[in-house]
């Protein structure tokens, strides 16, 4: 048999995936690894769309969830190395890729000037 025959068969979809158990077990793993952290993961197991929230008490809910999760510390080292864009990660709010104190809500900004915090 060429050795090319091999190839093109499984880049053409010939007899499936090659080889044939190692991708059938890993499907297997991976799926069974999904359900495990789904479990454990607040951001896996509720809806997604509260940490991409606009609403404030949203924001503060998914911030309030990330608290007792596992992984929570190398989620927010991940987002601030990845300069996520937006969302809540790591129990900490993300706008225009860096952290910030608290989501600002929509809307029209305030025309007066906010006095600093001392």
């Amino acid at each position: 048999m060429r050795p090319t025959m091999l190839l093109d068969a499984v880049h053409q979809g010939g007899s499936g995936p090659w080889p044939p158990t190692l991708a059938t077990q890993a499907t297997a793993d991976r799926e069974q690894f999904d359900r495990l952290v789904a479990g454990m993961v607040p951001c896996r197991s509720g809806d997604p769309e509260l940490w991409f929230a606009e609403q404030s008490a949203q924001v503060e809910q998914a911030k309030a969830l990330c608290q007792e999760c596992p992984l929570r510390a190398a989620c927010l080292a991940g987002a601030v190395e990845r300069a996520e864009p937006w969302g809540v990660w790591g129990g900490e709010v993300f706008v225009a890729g860096r952290v910030v104190a608290a989501k600002r809500g929509r809307g029209r900004p305030r025309k007066d000037a906010v006095a600093p915090a001392a």
